[in-house]
C-alpha cells in the first residue's frame, strides 16, 4: 500500500525520474547478500524504505518472532547494504507504535524510548525502533543523510483487508460491506470500541515522504529530525465504525467484542514540526474512506 503511493507520488512530482521497484518474488528482502547485490548494482540516488511485515492487533500479537525477526532483517539489511553501496540519501519508515504506550498526548517526537511499549504490538515497535536508530547512528558514524518519517496509523488503495490480520479500518471496511451484501443488521467490532484513533490516508504520507525527502536534500545542510506525519485529529473505534456504514450505505446495530484486546488507550501524533516545515495533511477522513471503499469494492477478487 505505501510503496504503491509513493511510486505514484514520485511520477506525479517528477514525471521523468527513474523509478527502481522490485516485488517481494523477485527480491526477498530477508537475504542480505541479495539486498546487497540489488542495491550495489542499481545503486538508486534516493532510496525509500516502506517494506515491512504488517498486521492489526490480532497479526502483532500472534506471530511476534516473525514480526521481530522479519522486520529487524529487513531494515538492517537495507540500511548497511545502502551504506555499503553508497547510497547517501534514504528515508525510512517509522510507525506509531513504536512511541511509549502511556505517552503523554499528542506524542511528540522527543517522546521516542522514554516508557514501555504496548505489548501487543511490542516486536513490531522493536524493529521500528532499531530502523530510526540505525538511521541516526549512520548519520553520526558515517555523515550520510538518513532520514525517519514515523507516520500514524495508515489507510488507503491497496490495503490488507484479512480480517484476522488487518488493521481497524480496513477491517471495519470490510465487515460493513459483507453486512451489505448479506443483509446483516449487526457489525461487530473488535475490543471495547473507546479507544481512539488518528488516521492518515496512504497518499498524504506518500507526498509527505517526497516533500521531506526534497527538504532535506536542497534546504538543510544537516539530515532532517525524526518527524511526526499524521492529521492531528483522532476519534473512537466506536465513532469510526459508524463513519464506516454511513460510507458503505448500511444501518447497524454495533456489537463489540470484549474477549480481543483494545491496544493502546489513546495515540494521537503532535505533527506541529511538520507542519512548521511547511506540510499538512489534506485527505478528509470520510473523503479517504470513500476512496479506499472504492478502491476495496473495484477490486474485490483481490482482497478476499
Amino acid at each position: 500500500m505505501v510503496g504503491s503511493a509513493i511510486v505514484r507520488e514520485l511520477q506525479r512530482a517528477i514525471p521523468d525520474a527513474t523509478i527502481i521497484k522490485r516485488t517481494h518474488a523477485e527480491l526477498n528482502l530477508l537475504n542480505q547478500a541479495r539486498v546487497y547485490e540489488f542495491l550495489k548494482i542499481e545503486k538508486p540516488d534516493y532510496l525509500f524504505i516502506a517494506a515491512a511485515k504488517v498486521g492489526g492487533i490480532y497479526a502483532n500479537n500472534t506471530y511476534r518472532a516473525q514480526f521481530l525477526y522479519e522486520n529487524l532483517m529487513i531494515v538492517c539489511n537495507l540500511i548497511h547494504s545502502a551504506y555499503q553501496s553508497g547510497i547517501r540519501n534514504l528515508m525510512f519508515l517509522g510507525s506509531s507504535c513504536a512511541y511509549p504506550s502511556n505517552c503523554p498526548q499528542p506524542i511528540k517526537e522527543e517522546y521516542l524510548l522514554t516508557g514501555s511499549l504496548e505489548q501487543t504490538n511490542e516486536p513490531y515497535a522493536l524493529a521500528k525502533i532499531a530502523g530510526i536508530k540505525l538511521c541516526e547512528t549512520y548519520n553520526q558514524q558515517y555523515q550520510t543523510n538518513y532520514i525517519s518519517l514515523m507516520p500514524t496509523n495508515l489507510y488507503g488503495p491497496g490495503d490488507n483487508y484479512n480480517v484476522e490480520c488487518s488493521h481497524v479500518l480496513p477491517a471495519l471496511i470490510r465487515r460493513a460491506h459483507e453486512c451489505k451484501v448479506e443483509g446483516e443488521k449487526k457489525l461487530l467490532v473488535w475490543g471495547s470500541g473507546t479507544p481512539k484513533r488518528e488516521f492518515l490516508y496512504v497518499d498524504d504520507l506518500a507526498a509527505a515522504c517526497v516533500y521531506f525527502m526534497h527538504k532535506s536534500l536542497y534546504e538543510y545542510s544537516e539530515p532532517l529530525p525524526l518527524l511526526n506525519i499524521g492529521t492531528g485529529k483522532e476519534l473512537t473505534i466506536a465513532a469510526l465504525a459508524q463513519l464506516v456504514m454511513e460510507v458503505v450505505g448500511i444501518e447497524a446495530e454495533l456489537a463489540f467484542d470484549s474477549n480481543k484486546p483494545d491496544g493502546t488507550l489513546r495515540k494521537l501524533l503532535d505533527t506541529s514540526q511538520a507542519t512548521a516545515l511547511g506540510w499538512t495533511a489534506r485527505v478528509e477522513l470520510k473523503q479517504g474512506i470513500n476512496n479506499a471503499y472504492q478502491d476495496f469494492t473495484a477490486s474485490i477478487g483481490r482482497y478476499l
